[in-house]
């Protein structure tokens, strides 16, 4: 976290302590009628808030032909309510609405020295917010933002520099997302080539006298199934013709036939709670983690049960994530639970389910959102390994998952620690120890003066010499999206 910048005690020579509202003009957005807001690219662009901003420039989503309030070319954009603080630069004049403001350098001062100072400031900005729904800053408190001001030619320099050292810290960034999308095409591979018999292929040859056909495992499932239901369960085959060959003892079946498919039932809300009465609730992939849900709501009344266990897959928007349930809970019709029958090892299904997932969610419909029925679910095409095997895969995709895993978490660190390192640089640019003072620039308690007395001047007369910063066409200084 960035100390408290304005609680240094002493500034270099040739600079001043200052508020922001001395030193650049604070436009407060407002929003214009939403009749006059379209989709077609009408008017001026119209930014409403942060859900727009990008890493450095914001993209539009809605335009306005009859703005209110106008930020132009190279204002910097400040978000003023939920969230307080982030920023982003105005690529064109825009219309802004009541969750920015727009702020313009005075005097000559910079586009990227206004965006820098507020970033290195972000943590104090956010604290000045205030509300009980949302937290927004108001127009006065950003005003009275304390800031350190550099003589203009060492803003130059600072900006510079900063935008020197933010390029490579960006580079090093975007070499470490690179990876984290490589590891994830990799476990995808890695379960692509478990459920086609490459991973255990080796140690299929050395242990081909030990497996039992998959084949005698099904009839043996359908055997215990027949004896505990009334009904026929013979033997039936799956279509095979157009589902890639198996390896030796392997053998297409459907999911249906190795599992039970329980179909969640959502209970009437009046059971819900958030006090931790009753079984947990889950109601479909909100609640999912890398592995195993969190639960938000706890059910005293529950229709539909998931055992400790069983694979969680969930059959509505979207359709498709798996977890498994980590103990007794309760399951609303967003989810269903997958459970094996004896001789299939859940983690089995788990892994060759989620290798499945862009097959499954393929197979949702639905106009408003993608759905999946239980019949749809149990005649998914499954391939089935020999009982032996089954416990070999599993064991080898979390090895090589864990494997994986740690790697991204030195990624994750990474990202992090580049992050530290940005404020860090923010810190020291603004403590005035990142580039050299030069004695002789024009000090900045001279800038401020002149500002003053310009601002101070009657309206037809004021001339200042704004000396626009044109915003560079870059990906500079940002937080990692």
């Amino acid at each position: 976290m960035i100390e408290e910048l304005n609680g240094l005690d002493e500034l270099p020579h040739g600079w001043i302590r200052t508020q922001l509202g001395e030193i650049a003009e604070i436009i407060l957005g407002q929003s214009p009628p939403s009749s006059t807001y379209n989709e077609e690219g009408r008017g001026l662009p119209f930014y409403q808030g942060k859900l727009e901003f990008g890493k450095s420039y914001p993209t539009p989503r809605k335009w306005c032909m009859a703005p209110k309030k106008i930020a132009e070319k190279g204002d910097v954009l400040i978000s003023v309510r939920a969230p307080v603080g982030p920023t982003n630069v105005c690529r064109e004049k825009s219309c802004i609405g009541r969750g920015l403001a727009a702020i313009r350098g005075l005097g000559g001062i910079g586009t990227f020295f206004i965006l820098y100072v507020l970033r290195a400031f972000e943590n104090e900005i956010v604290r000045k917010g205030t509300g009980t729904t949302f937290s927004a800053i108001g127009g006065d408190k950003l005003k009275a933002l304390e800031i350190p001001l550099p003589p203009l030619n060492e803003q130059e320099r600072i900006v510079a520099k900063l935008e020197e050292l933010f390029t490579r810290l960006d580079a090093g960034v975007e070499g470490l997302l690179k990876v984290k999308a490589q590891l994830k095409r990799y476990r995808q591979a890695v379960l692509k080539h478990a459920f086609e018999g490459k991973l255990t292929e080796e140690w299929r040859k050395t242990h081909k006298d030990q497996l039992e056909p998959a084949t005698k495992l099904l009839e043996q499932i359908k055997q215990e199934r027949k004896r505990t239901e009334e009904r026929n369960n013979s033997l039936s085959f799956v279509e095979v013709s157009y589902l890639p060959v198996l390896p030796e003892n392997w053998l297409w079946t459907e999911l249906g036939e190795i599992a039970d498919v329980v179909l969640g039932q959502s209970p009437p809300s009046s059971t819900y709670n958030e006090t931790a009465e009753g079984l947990p609730f889950y109601q479909g992939k909100l609640e999912f983690g890398k592995m195993y849900p969190t639960p938000r709501k706890w059910c005293t009344e529950p229709q539909k049960i998931a055992e400790k266990g069983d694979v969680l897959i969930s059959v509505r928007a979207p359709v498709g994530p798996t977890n498994i349930c980590p103990e007794k809970s309760c399951i609303g019709r967003g989810l269903a639970a997958i459970r094996g029958y004896d001789g299939i090892l859940q983690f089995f299904i788990f892994y060759v389910l989620r290798a499945s997932e862009g097959t499954i969610a393929g197979k949702g419909t639905g106009t408003t959102f993608k759905a999946i029925t239980g019949g749809q679910l149990r005649n998914i095409k499954i391939p089935l390994a020999p009982i032996a095997e089954q416990r070999k895969i599993v064991e080898i995709i979390e090895q090589l998952f864990f494997i994986a895993d740690e790697i991204e978490k030195n990624v994750e660190q990474g990202i992090r620690q580049a992050e530290r390192l940005r404020q860090s640089l923010l810190k020291v640019a603004f403590e005035g120890r990142l580039v050299p003072q030069h004695p002789s620039d024009e000090p900045a308690e001279k800038l401020l003066q002149r500002i003053k007395e310009e601002r101070a001047k009657p309206e037809g007369e004021k001339n200042i010499n704004q000396k626009k910063t044109k915003p560079k066409q870059l990906e500079l200084s940002t937080y990692v999206e």
